[in-house]
């Protein structure tokens, strides 16, 4: 395998980004919120804390991660199947991490569906603990904002 490297990822990363989400089965995809314009919104508002991971150029990674100011939180965390399970995506997650520690960030969340047992057991293997004290709720602000997820 080629040398990975890993990237702060960029408005100009998001087409390879997009086609990625677009190949990653079970993975939901939002019409407005994961359009170039919504990406470019995130990253305009977090600028240094998403990641895209290249072995020999390929886009095989990435992580949408921001924050408030007060709590971080990674959005599409993928990797492309047949690179999983090579430690891209911990390498990704790590480099969040320092991102946002750099920015005075102490605590990160992520939402994982439960039916993505290969996300959830990535989580459950890397350290991070499932909470079981949280409900989770929605107010859909804007009904344009589709979901669609990948077969």
């Amino acid at each position: 395998m080629e040398h990975l490297k890993l990237s702060v990822m960029t408005i100009e990363d998001y087409p390879e980004v997009s086609a990625l989400w677009n190949t990653i089965r079970g993975f939901a995809i939002r019409s407005v919120d994961d359009s170039c314009e919504g990406v470019r919104r995130f990253l305009l508002r977090n600028p240094s804390t998403s990641v895209v991971a290249r072995i020999g150029g390929e886009v095989v990674g990435a992580v949408l991660c921001g924050h408030d100011g007060r709590r971080g939180c990674f959005y599409h965390v993928c990797v492309r199947e047949q690179f999983r399970r090579k430690g891209i995506g911990k390498a990704m997650v790590l480099f969040c991490v320092d991102a946002l520690r750099k920015e005075s960030i102490s605590k990160i969340s992520l939402i994982a569906f439960t039916s993505n047992d290969a996300g959830n057991a990535f989580w459950k293997e890397i350290g991070w603990q499932q909470r079981s004290d949280l409900n989770t709720y929605d107010f859909v602000l804007n009904e344009e904002n589709k979901v669609h997820f990948n077969p």
